[in-house]
């Protein structure tokens, strides 16, 4: 692993009534990526938002928007979520039926592409797709929610995964979503992790937006 660790605020946790401005501060607050994640009430229990919205967020920062499709059958909205200014689409490995006609759609659209895995999720079920993408996304919570608890066992999955890639000399991305905070993004860095989706930890922070982003990023420097 070379290069910047990649922090990736995830507006599952923003005040939706102040998107725009918040999506702004972590942008100012020296953020990398704006991660998004789009659920549709089946393959998660939860609903969120849709291209449009994308498309607003878009107009309030110069940043890559890092789209996370947690929908079935991705492959009928990604089209949608390209022309809404997605710079990343990932979809999720369990949500796929044909996972490499579906990244090679997103790719063809102009955008980076990417795979998911849920955390009882093996990483043998992305070896043959590994070479073809751009980000690999280890859930460490259930998707659905913001706000949980980050499953410790996932370390060693994080860590599995970055001896793969670094074995195949593979520049992809490997971005831990779910449960990610002050305290244990440290030791998520050391694992291999080099973009960490970071919710709750920022947006629902006592001492602010920027302040939580700023500790966050002396916490893994």
């Amino acid at each position: 692993m070379e290069g910047k660790i990649k922090l990736a605020p995830s507006i599952l946790s923003a005040d939706f009534a102040r998107l725009g401005e918040q999506v702004a501060e972590v942008t100012k607050a020296g953020a990398d990526y704006i991660h998004i994640d789009v659920m549709d009430g089946h393959f998660v229990p939860n609903i969120t938002i849709g291209a449009p919205v994308v498309a607003s967020i878009q107009t309030w920062t110069h940043l890559p928007l890092d789209v996370h499709l947690m929908i079935e059958q991705p492959e009928r909205y990604i089209p949608q979520f390209a022309d809404s200014g997605a710079s990343i689409i990932t979809v999720h490995v369990e949500a796929c039926f044909h996972l490499h006609r579906t990244i090679q759609l997103i790719k063809e659209l102009g955008v980076r592409a990417g795979v998911a895995l849920n955390p009882a999720s093996p990483l043998s079920l992305i070896d043959e797709i590994m070479p073809q993408v751009d980000l690999i996304v280890i859930m460490s919570v259930e998707p659905g929610f913001g706000g949980q608890a980050f499953i410790p066992e996932t370390l060693g999955k994080i860590s599995r995964l970055r001896s793969m890639l670094n074995s195949r000399k593979l520049a992809t991305e490997l971005e831990v979503d779910g449960g990610v905070t002050i305290n244990n993004a440290p030791g998520i860095v050391k694992a291999g992790g080099d973009v960490l989706a970071i919710g709750a930890s920022v947006f629902k922070a006592k001492e602010g937006i920027s302040h939580a982003l700023q500790k966050i990023r002396q916490a893994i420097s």
